[in-house]
């Protein structure tokens, strides 16, 4: 399965917002219904007795049935999920203190991709028809990023963000697979650069420095809808960022070593790396790696990445020039004093980390500490 996010064109927001307001009523309906008949009888509503009550209930709210239905699976899947026995309440009034963001689900019979479109040079555009009650039909046009023409839809949901933009979020079955590359290649994931490979191609995530200035400036103002633009507009720049990255590093290599590194680790009062490392998007990386590399048929490791940055990459030894903790934080490139060989310091750790899988310089347990010092030893 996988999900495809698309922009829907900000014409149909009048009725989707209508349709998302009749979707926040029947959950508000089998929210307080299911915690009325646990009080009285001890038991949870599943969605199948759910459905028993809001059966025919579409044809006055303009839903399609199994809108219904999957309104109520995900409520029964969400209170089992989150233990609890109510829910959140659910509204989209503009003047509610805490607005619910719009959702709408559609099930694979309610949903017909009529047709994609070129419109200038490389943009497409695709139509889908939508099933809603008695035979009514909603007809969107999304800005089609993935040629949906190519895919068979499963489900849909139409989703609104606090910008007030909606989205078509499409899981698919069948879909073309990207075939991977030849190549090896290792990571090195750090905070100056979000991610350094050992060809020499550097990340850049850094958003939130960019546009501080310009945050600060909303904020004072107390101007709210301009924060939340900047926001997403820093969310959506890191994101563009790292998918370009990640698709390019899938496309050229049949294996991927990154090292393991826990953002929790620089969070903390005592570093005060915490801006950075959220700016650095490392668990996003990964992410993105993991699926990619599994649709294509990439291999993807995560080792251990101790002492890769210490370690020359060409003589495999520690030798008293390379950078060494805290205080070897502000050495970007030093010189090897066994070998002579000079090294930029995130990509030598990059070239270290492939040499683990690729050259075999690390024990079968994935251990690089034994293996290493082993090497420096010598």
């Amino acid at each position: 399965m996988k999900t495809l996010k698309l922009r829907i064109k900000d014409k149909h927001i009048k009725e989707l917002n209508q349709l998302s307001g009749s979707v926040n009523y029947v959950w508000n309906y089998v929210n307080a219904l299911s915690f009325e008949h646990l009080n009285r009888t001890g038991k949870f509503f599943s969605a199948y007795d759910l459905n028993e009550y809001t059966k025919g209930s579409g044809e006055l709210l303009g839903l399609h049935s199994q809108t219904l239905q999957a309104i109520n699976e995900t409520h029964a899947k969400s209170r089992k999920q989150f233990k609890k026995a109510k829910l959140n309440w659910r509204t989209n009034r503009p003047d509610a203190k805490r607005k619910s963001l719009g959702w709408i689900p559609f099930k694979k019979s309610a949903i017909k991709h009529l047709h994609t479109r070129q419109t200038g040079n490389k943009a497409l555009k695709s139509t889908i028809q939508l099933s809603l009650s008695k035979g009514q039909k909603l007809i969107i046009d999304v800005f089609d990023s993935y040629n949906l023409s190519l895919y068979q839809i499963n489900t849909l949901e139409i989703v609104q963000d606090s910008r007030n933009r909606w989205y078509a979020c499409i899981t698919v079955k069948d879909f073309p697979r990207q075939v991977s590359g030849m190549g090896s290649v290792g990571i090195d994931l750090g905070l100056k650069e979000s991610a350094t490979t050992s060809n020499g191609d550097k990340l850049t995530t850094k958003q939130t420095q960019k546009w501080a200035e310009r945050l600060a400036i909303a904020q004072r103002a107390q101007n709210k809808q301009r924060v939340k633009a900047i926001h997403a507009k820093i969310k959506n720049s890191r994101l563009d960022a790292i998918h370009k990255f990640t698709t390019k590093l899938v496309k050229d290599n049949a294996l991927i070593v990154v090292g393991d590194v826990k953002s929790r680790s620089f969070t903390s009062k005592k570093t005060n790396l915490a801006k950075s490392t959220y700016d650095a998007g490392w668990f996003e990386l990964k992410r993105q790696l993991e699926y990619k590399c599994k649709y294509a048929g990439c291999q993807l490791e995560i080792v251990n990445e101790s002492y890769t940055t210490q370690t020359c990459s060409h003589c495999l030894k520690i030798s008293d020039s390379s950078p060494k903790g805290r205080a070897g934080l502000g050495i970007r490139g030093w010189r090897c004093a066994e070998c002579g060989t000079w090294h930029d310091r995130d990509i030598n750790a990059a070239k270290n980390l492939e040499n683990l899988l690729i050259k075999g310089t690390v024990s079968s347990t994935g251990s690089m500490v034994k293996t290493i010092k082993a090497c420096g030893d010598n």
